[in-house]
């Protein structure tokens, strides 16, 4: 009976000491986790500014090409109508010299249709000389806006830069601690250990308390509670399939992981 139960605390004493470093490579894991959050953040941030920067420059080369589009079509405007005005001069001419009424009526004619085209050439002309200014004036707006972005980003860029490299540094180190920590650790338990960090990104070593899994906080059986009490053997919850240890583990209780226990009030 003595046997059975030294037995079950040696068993009890190991399982605690290979949690415990399963633990300690927690906390640099959950540490790496943030990190590598914040540095995603960080990198959105950029991709942003990058995406806004591409953004004006796009509309700032599409505003451009239709101004110059505008351009080219006031010129051909322009020189028809100087074609129009050199032909009416011409007809002007004729009008002089023409004796019969039928060809003096045709030339009338012909010379009432050319001031009709000329007009029309000119409103339109004028309408797109209005809208080639407009678009000048966002044109310059767009160029404002790239300009006071650009200057702006450089600065806030290279913040997020040098973010960046501080993260990847502090990473690079807790890595570094946590490799060494890796080497001391009961190879199976590690294993399963990282295939449930791997699934879960998120704490998956949880205490205990009050018959409650602090990882899903989903209560669990009186009999659940016990194995996790002796901790012969590694414990998981039903609902989140997290490993379990008792909250108020003496030798837990030196890792960051492990709450502290209330002290109890004394009756005074």
């Amino acid at each position: 009976m003595y046997a059975n139960y030294l037995f079950s605390a040696i068993r009890g004493i190991i399982m605690l000491q290979v949690l415990k470093t399963i633990l300690e490579i927690q906390e640099f894991d959950i540490k790496m986790l943030r990190l590598m959050k914040v540095k995603k953040e960080r990198q959105s941030e950029l991709e942003h500014i990058a995406s806004l920067r591409f953004d004006l420059k796009s509309q700032l080369i599409q505003k451009e090409a239709e101004i110059e589009e505008l351009s080219k079509t006031i010129i051909q405007h322009e020189n028809k109508i100087s074609e129009i005005k050199e032909k009416l001069k011409k007809l002007e001419g004729r009008q002089g010299s023409i004796k019969k009424v039928e060809e003096f009526n045709a030339l009338t004619q012909e010379m009432s249709t050319a001031e009709k085209e000329r007009l029309s050439l000119e409103r339109t002309t004028s309408d797109l000389i209005d809208k080639k200014n407009s678009e000048e004036e966002i044109l310059e707006k767009i160029r404002q806006s790239l300009s006071s972005t650009e200057e702006s980003s450089k600065v806030l860029e290279k913040d997020i830069v040098n973010n960046i490299k501080q993260i990847n540094a502090e990473g690079k180190e807790l890595k570094s601690k946590r490799d060494a920590l890796t080497k001391k650790a009961d190879a199976e338990t590690f294993k399963i250990y990282e295939k449930l960090l791997k699934n879960k990104k998120d704490k998956v070593v949880v205490p205990m308390a009050t018959r409650t899994c602090s990882g899903c906080h989903i209560a669990l059986t009186a009999q659940h509670e016990n194995s996790v009490r002796k901790g012969e053997r590694l414990i998981f919850c039903e609902h989140c399939s997290r490993i379990l240890y008792w909250q108020e583990s003496e030798d837990l209780e030196g890792t960051l992981a492990t709450p502290k226990r209330r002290r109890r009030r004394t009756k005074s």
